[in-house]
């Protein structure tokens, strides 16, 4: 990459833009974005390790589009064990059904129904589909109604070998939005929109050795890491993220080494930093890739708090070239919130862009689904040194203990994250995401990520530059 015009201040995403160079790339599908960092992923799109984002729905979902998830450390291991495997259980093509029996009723119809983009359950007898209901089924009927009372039971199904195309070309002549899938036996195996077919001609997923859906998971820098790191080896993680606010400190650098002298075949990530000092460090203890952000986040309050960050742009820009001395490489974490962003992450050096809050919004991530007063949907996003977060990672300390730690929390706790009615899944605002950083790359005459970030020119901008670029969607 190289600037336009040098920089006098450390810049953030908003402060810069990518100029058109010569390019000889013909379509957006000619674009590579897989990463080359040894994750295995396909899009170079990471889940950020938050409990209000990362759970085994959003984990499932992400990797089938080619990213990874990262399950947070403050999950006890046997849970986050469980979901590996749930996880890794997953059909790589068809969507995971929502499933009750023909005598549940509309009330626990209700309570699953938002657990899935896909808005259907599937009513289930004998391993069998019988029938399927979606949210107008359940408009003004009583809440104790079976569901046998209410169930479409004009059923399609789809057999578990067809292709994405025939999908489709099924789906459509048919007119129908999404159908059970069946084994040989009638057996259900999962659910496919019509969508989701286009999609999987589309991504590949991000696929282990054995062909099972990728995932990620962190680990912390208190306790005893090692045998935590081990656990999670064991129980099939793919990617180990040792995670702390600030990590250039000698407590991260003591878990890089003793997670490292455990010889994990698997990436070794950790963070975050802001300096090429910082990067260095971690390298030299161990780490294979360098989580980059502090304070950029929307649930983060560090700056404020404590004056403490840098802006992420030129963040990642250092990290990564002190990174690429060591053949090592960076993740961006946080700051992101336009496709443009992402680009603009991946353009500094970054082989990923971990998103956060962006996605707490969509019907995959683990929280709650609520209403506003105006009837709009929205999940509680808060940050990990939130007081919910500070609460859910000191549960086994006493009352004093917690009480003290309590008072130090900086996160924000609590934030409405509405869901999109346009883009109410996690795989909607991926098809956003990656359609624009395709985009970006051909506008670069790239067609991979490092040959993007090679080639990109960059350009500061003042405010009023950057306002210029966004869309009015009113008249002036």
């Amino acid at each position: 990459m190289r600037f336009l015009n040098t920089p006098s201040h450390d810049l953030t995403y908003d402060d810069v833009f990518m100029v058109p160079s010569r390019s000889e790339i013909a379509s957006r599908m000619d674009v590579d974005l897989a990463s080359h960092d040894g994750t295995g992923t396909s899009i170079p799109i990471v889940v950020a390790n938050m409990t209000a984002i990362s759970g085994r729905r959003m984990a499932e979902t992400i990797a089938r589009r080619g990213g990874i998830a990262v399950i947070p450390q403050d999950i006890p291991i046997q849970v986050v064990s469980d979901v590996i495997k749930w996880v890794k259980s997953r059909h790589i093509f068809f969507d995971t059904p929502v499933t009750l029996s023909p005598t549940e009723t509309v009330a626990d119809a209700i309570d699953l129904l938002n657990k899935r983009a896909h808005g259907a359950l599937i009513v289930v007898e004998d391993g069998k589909p019988v029938g399927i209901v979606t949210e107008a089924d359940c408009d003004r009927v009583d809440r104790f109604t079976q569901l046998q009372q209410i169930m479409s039971k004009d059923l399609v199904t789809l057999p578990d070998s067809i292709e994405p195309r025939a999908a489709f070309d099924f789906l459509n002549t048919e007119r129908r939005r999404l159908a059970p899938v069946v084994d040989k036996s009638g057996k259900l195996v999962g659910i496919l929109t019509k969508t989701g077919a286009l999609r999987a001609t589309l991504y590949q997923p991000a696929l282990d050795a054995n062909s099972k859906l990728r995932i990620a998971c962190a680990v912390g820098i208190n306790g005893d890491v090692a045998a935590k790191a081990k656990a999670l080896i064991d129980a099939g993680a793919d990617v180990l993220v040792v995670d702390t606010a600030h990590g250039h400190q000698v407590k991260m650098i003591e878990a890089l080494k003793l997670i490292r002298a455990l010889s994990p075949k698997i990436p070794l990530v950790a963070g975050n930093v802001v300096t090429a000092a910082g990067t260095k460090d971690l390298i030299e203890a161990g780490a294979d890739i360098i989580k980059v952000g502090v304070g950029p986040g929307a649930m983060c309050t560090t700056r404020m708090q404590t004056g403490v960050g840098r802006p992420q742009f030129s963040a990642v820009l250092e990290c990564a070239a002190e990174a690429k001395k060591h053949g090592k490489h960076v993740w961006a974490d946080g700051g992101v919130r336009h496709p443009r962003d992402v680009a603009l992450a991946l353009a500094a050096g970054a082989s990923q862009v971990m998103i956060g809050s962006w996605f707490a919004g969509t019907l995959e991530s683990p929280s709650d689904l609520n209403r506003d007063s105006n009837g709009r949907l929205y999940k509680e996003s808060f940050g990990m040194a939130s007081a919910r977060a500070v609460a859910a990672r000191t549960s086994n300390d006493g009352a004093f203990d917690r009480a003290r730690k309590a008072l130090f929390e900086e996160g924000i706790s609590s934030s409405r994250m509405y869901i999109d009615p346009e883009r109410p899944g996690v795989e909607d605002l991926l098809d956003q995401i990656i359609a624009g950083v395709r985009s970006s790359f051909t506008y670069a005459g790239a067609t991979n990520i490092p040959d993007f970030h090679e080639k990109c020119v960059v350009g500061i901008q003042s405010a009023s530059g950057y306002a210029e670029g966004r869309p009015l969607h009113q008249s002036w």
